[in-house]
């Protein structure tokens, strides 16, 4: 049987939550009532704190603000007081998120971050129009379209390199050893982020490195797949979780599926009616039984908890490395007005075993010290240079003699 992509209705927590805040505004008084019965009056409706403060600020701040931007500010921090994994988010950082979870994007296709006060290219994606170009890691961004770019305007970069299909975007950058700026006029087109790299290991073993889960990331993984067992059937693997952040819900669900045969994957739990649900898999394991290890650490979170714990829980995998990180929430993404939307915590998931992950993480079964933890390799080098990879591809050959030897061999 295929294996199903899971999706998540939060319908009904959307047709709650999605009705915003209505604030009132006064009332106008010192009118006389109009001639008639005498009828007893309605209580006057308190004031909330919240009242009193937008009032005294239109009052009195000493700047006058309209009435849309202390409404945007009053909702952002409402949103911000409740957990750190909700969030207002206005219509640009809407847009970014949206574009980060479909797994492509219309740009250049290139990664950068903020680094020394500069905007830098950490690296163009392979097959973009920026790699074409001749961009190239280490460049420093100068000038998109003749706006210079300077510390703390990444998110204004970003959106400036972000544009229709088939448009251009002029780029100045600085390179290490060049005399002057480089100019780079360059065609936007769809640009595919791929989350998942993959590598075969000696002995009939191979390596799958998932870095976030968005919308592509469960295609992209049965193709990596396919293509390392084309080689040859695979004896084990390595799947590499290590800095995962989460992403997708139904993404990390459809990978953990991937690997099981049936069981539930997660289950959830939350006050509407959409936010309450258990994930089961379908039959079908695509390593066909073949031992796996999963390589967490700390910055292993949320979807990523949530696949190992399942494979893990349903005795399918062996976690190595460092205990996770903890997040053990789900946020559903409700639109607002004028292209807004709120991230709010709907949801608490838990493991098949019915155990929390919230700010307790899971535990590895293997536990790899510092020097093999850390997954710092030398840029361009093999997975199978990391020495945590190392210990886990030992650990599958030390499978086949039996699991508790396998982990006698471990320190």
């Amino acid at each position: 049987m295929s294996k199903a992509l899971y999706i998540v209705v939060a319908a009904s927590a959307g047709a709650l939550l999605g009705a915003g805040l209505m604030v009132a505004r006064g009332v106008s008084a010192g009118r006389p009532a109009p001639a008639g019965p005498a009828l007893a009056a309605a209580p006057a409706a308190r004031a909330t704190l919240l009242d009193e403060v937008l009032a005294r600020i239109r009052s009195d701040y000493v700047d006058g603000l309209p009435a849309t931007e202390l409404d945007r500010a009053a909702a952002a921090g409402m949103v911000s007081s409740l957990d750190p994994h909700s969030a207002f988010l206005d219509a640009a950082q809407y847009q970014a998120m949206r574009a980060s979870t479909a797994g492509h994007y219309s740009g250049i296709g290139i990664e950068v971050a903020e680094r020394d006060g500069h905007v830098v290219v950490v690296t163009p994606i392979a097959g973009s129009p920026a790699a074409v170009a001749g961009l190239r890691a280490g460049d420093v961004l100068l000038a998109v379209d003749g706006v210079p770019v300077a510390a703390g305007t990444l998110d204004d970069a970003l959106g400036r390199l972000r544009g229709r299909t088939g448009s251009t975007v002029r780029l100045e950058v600085g390179r290490a050893g060049e005399p002057g700026p480089l100019r780079f006029e360059i065609e936007r087109s769809d640009v595919h982020v791929n989350t998942v790299a993959a590598e075969r290991l000696p002995g009939a073993y191979g390596y799958l490195r998932v870095a976030h889960f968005n919308d592509a990331t469960p295609q992209d993984l049965r193709l990596a797949l396919s293509e390392l067992q084309a080689e040859g059937a695979l004896r084990g693997l390595v799947l590499d979780l290590r800095g995962n952040p989460g992403g997708v819900l139904e993404s990390a669900v459809s990978v953990a599926d991937d690997f099981l045969d049936s069981g539930v994957i997660v289950r959830a739990e939350g006050r509407a009616a959409g936010a309450r649900f258990a994930l089961e898999a379908t039959e079908g394991d695509l390593l066909r039984s073949a031992p796996l290890v999963v390589l967490v650490d700390r910055g292993s979170a949320s979807g990523a908890e949530i696949v190992a714990g399942a494979l893990r829980d349903h005795g399918r995998a062996t976690l190595m490395g460092e205990r996770t990180f903890g997040k053990g929430s789900v946020q559903t993404v409700i639109p607002l007005r004028d292209g807004q939307a709120l991230k709010l915590t709907t949801s608490r998931y838990y493991t098949p075993s019915g155990d929390s992950l919230h700010e307790r993480g899971l535990d590895p079964d293997v536990r790899l010290g510092d020097a093999l933890g850390s997954g710092v390799v030398a840029p361009g080098a093999p997975a199978g240079a990391d020495p945590a990879v190392q210990a886990a591809a030992q650990y599958l050959r030390d499978r086949g003699l039996g699991r508790q030897v396998a982990l006698a061999e471990q320190p």
